[in-house]
């Protein structure tokens, strides 16, 4: 999708705290840490080395911020208190995670995303090196450039509170027991004990998505002995652009109370998958594997999966 003279009024720039910022928080002081990785017989240096490449990436990208537009540097951390404008130019530089989750708090914004160590990051979601970020932002903000609508999935409880997910959305037990809850989709519902549920997007296709069918279909290979399905393993992607989800059923148990005929579905845009807990305390849902953002999800709190009304308005390549 092309977009035409698009005008930003202020540049906001998402950072990250690299893994030796967060050792140094755990141990207290650098020294400290050192003893420690080095005590587990792994390289120090590694945490070092990447840690200045992601400090000289962001002083290098901090030479490409024009001089004349307004813009504001914000940690990861502070995403969910911090209000973006409408006309904001939004900027990540970091992995693929820092752009999922940036993308949950935006509504409209256009998402410029930097890979700051291409060595390291395998950025599927951040399509330009930092060391052209020179000559990509002068484009972004004089000229056209393409977007990629990316599709969102989306958790409404019937007591308002909402959780946007653009990989995928979790919905179970805190711990590792069973989930209970009610499954309703189709005009079809029934009664489930699982370890969970996970809605996948385009985006989570090739993550947590994969991951469940090659599970899936491997345990159905070993047991039946019909190899000739391991064929579907490679079905698993789907567009980033598609307007449905998936759903599926995380080791569902039968039982005089519980039913797993209900455990794969599409969610079709219109269309909702809806949940109605049974787990008095515990019960959460949860979006792209950050379980410390979640919402409370226990006995009475019904929620309506579905595609989400808004996208992710990836910058993709340059007119």
């Amino acid at each position: 999708m092309s977009e035409k003279f698009e005008k930003f009024e202020k540049i906001v720039i998402i950072t990250k705290k690299t893994a030796l910022e967060e050792l140094i928080e755990r141990f207290n002081t650098k020294d400290q840490a050192r003893f420690y990785i080095e005590h587990m017989n792994l390289s120090f240096d590694e945490y070092e080395d990447s840690h200045n490449k992601y400090l000289d990436a962001i002083e290098n990208f901090k030479k490409s911020l024009p001089v004349v537009m307004p813009y504001q540097f914000i940690e990861r951390a502070f995403l969910p208190s911090f209000t973006f404008g409408e006309k904001d130019l939004v900027i990540t530089v970091g992995p693929d995670g820092l752009v999922v989750n940036t993308a949950k708090y935006l509504s409209g914004q256009k998402l410029l995303a930097f890979n700051p160590d291409p060595g390291r990051i395998d950025g599927i979601l951040v399509p330009f090196s930092i060391s052209i970020c020179n000559v990509i932002l002068k484009k972004v903000l004089s000229s056209n450039f393409n977007v990629k609508n990316i599709s969102m999935a989306k958790a409404e409880l019937n007591d308002g509170q909402s959780l946007y997910g653009l990989n995928d959305l979790f919905i179970g037990h805190r711990s590792h027991v069973s989930a209970r809850y009610y499954l309703c989709h189709k005009k079809r519902g029934e009664n489930q004990s699982s370890s969970g549920i996970i809605v996948s997007t385009g985006a989570g296709s090739t993550g947590w998505f994969r991951a469940v069918l090659t599970g899936a279909v491997g345990m159905v290979s070993a047991f039946s002995k019909e190899k000739d399905i391991n064929h579907i393993k490679g079905k698993y992607r789907f567009n980033w652009e598609s307007d449905y989800l998936y759903y599926s059923v995380r080791e569902p148990f039968i039982s005089k109370s519980s039913q797993a005929n209900m455990v794969f579905g599409k969610i079709e845009k219109g269309e909702s998958l809806d949940i109605t807990s049974s787990m008095p305390q515990n019960g959460v849902i949860f979006s792209d594997g950050i379980e410390t953002d979640y919402l409370e999800f226990n006995s009475g709190s019904v929620a309506r999966i579905s595609l989400a009304e808004k996208k992710l308005h990836l910058i993709y390549s340059e007119q």
